[in-house]
């Protein structure tokens, strides 16, 4: 074993010592690696939802690498008390030049800690909506809704957004305490037509097309949302009226899915659509010109 290492440092310059800590090195790294691919493997087999699978991978890889650095760092500096004089002699230099990477890494941790979002909740973020499909060590990643398309639908682009901004840009969690949406639809009808019964319709057809809770599920969301100070006392689809100056507008706001908004506004406007073109006494309310000559007619 000697001889090997003095062949070793005479053909690479690595001393013994060097040597012994390259091997460890090793062994550690491989290790770890081992004890990685059998936590995941156990748990690919008994776990079956993708989500958690996927968190389950991220907190593996998490915990793996830490205990590496760790590992790793106290072979090379010998022990951790080496390691603390060596940083703290270059932790002025860091700061500045590894400004942003280090913003990064503290916005992982809140991310982590805090968890503001997680994956598969949807946000916006400086003006990005999606849904998030990763949360990584320096940035996250989100699924890009909206831009050019229409209804929050997806774009097609991923879009990756650095942890700091966790810490300059306000957020919008989709998911949090509440995990449905709000939605409008609007339309005017002229003065003439028969508002009240347009208003029955559009009450049936939200009636129909809004998210069916038990009241089981109700009660389970108001507890949910009281942890956050937000109340709601009704689900049901209501229907607004107010005038114009072109008309009575018709506002129907009702309880969707996430993912359900522009499908659900889609079936809403059909069934009025056919409902107010059956009606004679319901017409729709759009912008016109009238001229009027000097004799006082039309």
């Amino acid at each position: 074993m000697r001889r090997m290492e003095r062949l070793i440092e005479e053909a690479l310059g690595l001393t013994p010592s060097i040597q012994q800590d390259i091997i460890s090195s090793v062994f550690v790294l491989v290790g770890l690696w081992v004890i990685s691919r059998l936590l995941l493997r156990v748990a690919s087999k008994r776990q079956t939802d993708s989500r958690k699978l996927y968190q389950w991978k991220k907190t593996t890889n998490y915990i793996v690498t830490g205990l590496g650095i760790m590992a790793l760092a106290n072979i090379w500096f010998n022990g951790f008390q080496s390691i603390a004089t060596y940083l703290g002699l270059l932790s002025a230099g860091l700061v500045v030049a590894l400004r942003d990477p280090i913003m990064n890494m503290f916005g992982w941790v809140f991310l982590i800690w805090k968890r503001p979002f997680k994956v598969g909740d949807r946000i916006m973020i400086n003006g990005h909506t999606g849904d998030v499909i990763d949360i990584a060590f320096f940035q996250f990643t989100l699924n890009e809704l909206g831009q050019w398309v229409d209804s929050e639908q997806a774009t097609g682009r991923v879009v990756h957004i650095p942890n700091s901004h966790v810490f300059t840009k306000s957020q919008i969690n989709y998911n949090h305490a509440f995990p449905f949406l709000w939605h409008e639809v609007q339309l005017r009808l002229t003065f003439e037509s028969n508002w009240q019964k347009a208003k029955e319709l559009m009450e049936t057809i939200a009636a129909i097309h809004t998210v069916q809770l038990s009241e089981g599920a109700q009660e389970i969301i108001r507890k949910n949302a009281q942890h956050h100070l937000i109340f709601y006392k009704d689900f049901k689809p209501r229907v607004f009226s107010k005038v114009r100056e072109n008309g009575i507008q018709l506002t129907v706001r009702y309880l969707c899915n996430l993912n359900g908004r522009r499908e659900s506004e889609n079936k809403i406007w059909e069934d009025i659509l056919v409902q107010f073109m059956a009606s004679s006494d319901i017409r729709f309310a759009y912008p016109t010109t009238r001229f009027v000559q000097s004799d006082g007619q039309e």
